[in-house]
């Protein structure tokens, strides 16, 4: 099993690099630990709404896969995804989420964010426990 990433404060790393988040750092450190080549927000992804707007992915890894790093899952955020898988279905996007078992809302018998990829088919992890081996291959 790989070593999990060491929880990280700042958003910034690699090179003085600028993340969007503290997850980001710990995702692209870890991967970086483990010898993995990335790309950082390289990718520019349209995805049609009203009008066409464009998403970037914040990590490509070399086999292809779009790791999406998540603390909070917004409802505009999860349309969005939806909106990609329609008009990318070709496209391996996963996600990293701090709390995969975070309710997506406050209702006492609402879906956690888990539930929710499993529902729309998206595979997930959890940060703490590291990105899955097999993503990596």
């Amino acid at each position: 099993m790989p070593r999990k990433p060491a929880k990280r404060s700042s958003k910034r790393g690699l090179k003085n690099k600028k993340f969007r988040s503290g997850s980001e750092v710990t995702v692209a450190e870890y991967l970086l630990m483990l010898g993995v080549a990335i790309k950082y927000e390289t990718e520019r992804i349209e995805y049609p709404v009203v009008a066409t707007r464009k998403y970037t992915p914040d990590f490509l890894l070399p086999n292809g896969v779009y790791l999406e790093v998540k603390g909070w899952f917004k409802a505009h955020d999860r349309a969005k995804h939806l909106r990609i898988k329609e008009a990318h279905p070709h496209l391996d996007i996963r996600f990293v989420f701090d709390n995969p078992n975070k309710k997506l809302t406050k209702a006492p018998n609402g879906k956690t964010y888990a539930q929710w990829c499993e529902r729309h088919g998206f595979l997930y992890c959890k940060l703490s426990d590291g990105i899955p081996e097999e993503w990596l291959q």
